[in-house]
């Protein structure tokens, strides 16, 4: 108690020496705390567009469609499964969809396309359709035979809303399907390969095209937060408890995204270790300094009788307050910057559209990561680096050290 109480004493004795070591550990706290929110926010804002705007958070298929497709690999209790979701505590949506191959023609004009069986209502709620529309309009709420081509299938066809489309498939009971269907709409998801592609009708339209009565292929599901999508997926698992359904987070079934983020994650670490070899530097040099400006002080302590390991002691709580005083002051001055860019952001050179959603700002995020991670990382490195100065002054001769001044 003594000790803490003449560390404490010690660092008000030479202010501007105090004031300098904390400002370069309250540098490296901030410094971090923005980096780690600026990373954060900037990767989950990429995941929830990639994810919210077409694939989800989670997904249920039947087993074995993730890992081989097939328009018979089907969900035939669609209704069931969609109340014992829709139920579940975490999830804000979810919207049923069937997909097939099809051949399309527009006059003259004839393309392969992607057959997509949405539900317009719960499809705008799950991942905002009707904002991916750019030309035309979104389907009517009684199905009527319209469809909605991706932007570049309707270039391909050189398509327009309002002309008529025949497309020919293959209906589940072995017959050839075919329609005419009228084009009310184009629509541009921001996947630019999808939407060389996409053929949208609505889902009774296409479960009679396709002869699949009232079956699905596709269960998309929107969590409340992506960060409780783990949580939200074993609930729905744990309250379906169907062993011929396959239940899967973003992680798994865009498992080539995931492994691209997490790679470009760890380009964060290597800035966070700068960060942290600099806040090691700048207090290796300062307690440094220290140890040699108060070598006369240690050698009357020494000659006073307190032992080396006291004076180590000593320079480590001291260490340890300047420590402590720069991750309150940079805990508190984080916080209010990572909010406020976490709100407001900080505008683009050029902003994009994305899937109907449109990006103008880049955005901080407010979360324990970026506040828990740079304390630990202060303060491990300002006690780690403290040991070498500590030593030295623990070590000092007390006669040579009264000569010293």
């Amino acid at each position: 108690m003594l000790t803490l109480k003449i560390a404490w004493r010690n660092i008000f004795r030479q202010k501007r020496r105090t004031v300098l070591t904390v400002l370069t550990m309250f540098g490296g706290f901030t410094l971090s705390a923005l980096s780690i929110g600026w990373a954060d926010g900037t990767y989950n804002r990429i995941i929830e567009m990639f994810t919210r705007n077409r694939l989800g958070h989670v997904q249920i298929h039947a087993a074995g469609y993730l890992d081989k497709p097939s328009l018979y690999r089907k969900i035939d209790d669609f209704t069931r499964v969609g109340d014992i979701v829709e139920n579940t505590e975490g999830v804000m949506a979810w919207t049923p969809r069937l997909y097939s191959a099809g051949l399309a023609s527009v006059g003259e004009k004839t393309a392969g396309v992607q057959i997509i069986g949405i539900d317009p209502v719960r499809e705008s709620k799950a991942t905002r359709f009707e904002k991916k529309i750019i030309k035309g309009v979104t389907f009517s709420e009684v199905p009527s035979h319209e469809a909605i081509l991706g932007k570049g299938a309707a270039r391909t066809l050189r398509a327009e809303p309002g002309d008529e489309i025949v497309v020919v498939s293959q209906g589940a009971d072995g017959s050839i399907a075919n329609d005419l269907y009228n084009i009310v709409g184009i629509a541009e998801s921001g996947d630019a390969a999808m939407d060389q592609s996409a053929f949208y009708l609505n889902l009774a339209d296409a479960q009679e095209l396709l002869a699949l009565g009232g079956s699905i292929h596709e269960m998309v599901i929107i969590a409340d937060k992506l960060d409780d999508v783990p949580e939200v997926t074993e609930r729905i698992r744990e309250g379906l408890n169907d062993a011929n359904l396959e239940i899967a987070p973003w992680q798994e079934f865009a498992r080539s995204f995931y492994v691209a983020m997490e790679a470009d994650k760890k380009g964060s670490w290597v800035m966070l270790f700068i960060v942290i070899m600099i806040v090691a530097i700048g207090v290796l040099n300062t307690v440094l300094m220290t140890v040699l400006e108060r070598t006369r002080e240690y050698g009357v302590l020494r000659a006073v009788g307190t032992r080396p390991p006291q004076i180590f002691k000593l320079v480590i709580i001291e260490v340890s307050l300047m420590a402590i005083i720069s991750i309150i002051i940079g805990l508190i001055l984080s916080l209010v910057i990572n909010y406020y860019f976490s709100v407001h952001g900080v505008p683009m050179p050029m902003s994009f559209t994305y899937g109907g959603m449109e990006f103008t700002h880049y955005y901080s995020e407010v979360n324990a990561h970026s506040l828990y991670l740079p304390a630990i990382t202060v303060m491990f490195s300002a006690l780690f680096i403290s040991i070498f100065p500590a030593i030295k002054a623990a070590r000092i001769a007390p006669a040579r050290a009264l000569r010293s001044h």
